[in-house]
């Protein structure tokens, strides 16, 4: 927060947002006395502190308040773009119980089976300009498709693809990387660019021209990319360069 009139919070609303226990277990921490503002220990729970302000301290370890949290995700096949799911593993359940208190959610979605960039945030505004259609953010994916991808294909997603249910797709950019032959089957290696995100999309951009993507993985979003380092089913914060490169598309 910066600027304008600081408005104070319950100190155990503060502790809980940052996954430091229920507001029961924070009363019973200032109960024992191990909680200190401003170099005063406090026992009231309920006691109202700036948390940008206060100087905030749970056993001697100093409390950096924030109110978001933007991770990037190499999202693994096999496990569900949301916040819940009854029967499958859902994105939340790979994050620890300290990322998991600042209830993030997925922006956008990858189907089970794809894998690759996933930004995670509870910043309800920058997801919704992510995501809005009339802000057509590129992402880019990798893709083995089943089928040679000719000179045709590229010049039909150029244009526009029309999907099965006749919706005619923004035009996309494609690019064919790589060839090779299997049993006598082609599999094309391909980058696409897509400004959209329908449901199931590039599959079914793939489909419209007879083939079959076989594997998927997306590369970027924007202008943020998937750490390379990034090993699948595993996350990390954002650095600031790249919470600045998002904010190029917003």
């Amino acid at each position: 927060m910066s600027g304008g009139i600081r408005k104070t919070q319950r100190l155990d609303k503060i502790l809980a947002h940052l996954g430091r226990g229920s507001r029961s277990d924070i009363r019973r921490m200032a109960k024992q006395g191990i909680i200190t503002v401003n170099g005063s220990i406090t026992k009231d729970s309920g006691l109202h502190v700036d948390p940008y302000a206060d100087l905030i301290e749970v056993d001697g370890e100093r409390i950096q308040y924030r109110q978001f949290i933007y991770l990037m995700m190499h999202k693994p096949p096999g496990v569900i773009s949301a916040t819940e799911d009854k029967r499958e593993p859902t994105v939340l359940d790979l994050l620890s119980i300290d990322d998991a208190a600042f209830e993030p959610f997925p922006v956008g979605r990858l189907d089970k089976d794809t894998e690759g960039l996933l930004l995670l945030t509870n910043d309800g505004k920058l997801a919704h300009e992510l995501l809005s259609p009339r802000k057509h953010v590129p992402k880019i994916y990798e893709a083995i498709v089943a089928g040679d991808v000719v000179p045709q294909d590229i010049e039909l997603f150029a244009t526009g693809v029309t999907l099965d249910d006749g919706y005619v797709a923004l035009p996309g950019e494609l690019v064919v990387v790589r060839k090779e032959t299997q049993d006598s089957n082609i599999l094309s290696y391909i980058s696409l660019t897509i400004h959209e995100g329908k449901f199931h999309q590039v599959k079914r951009m793939f489909e419209a021209v007879g083939k079959q993507v076989v594997y998927l993985k997306r590369v970027q979003m924007g202008e943020l990319m998937l750490d390379p380092e990034l090993e699948i089913g595993t996350y990390r914060e954002l650095t600031d360069e790249e919470l600045s490169l998002l904010g190029k598309n917003i």
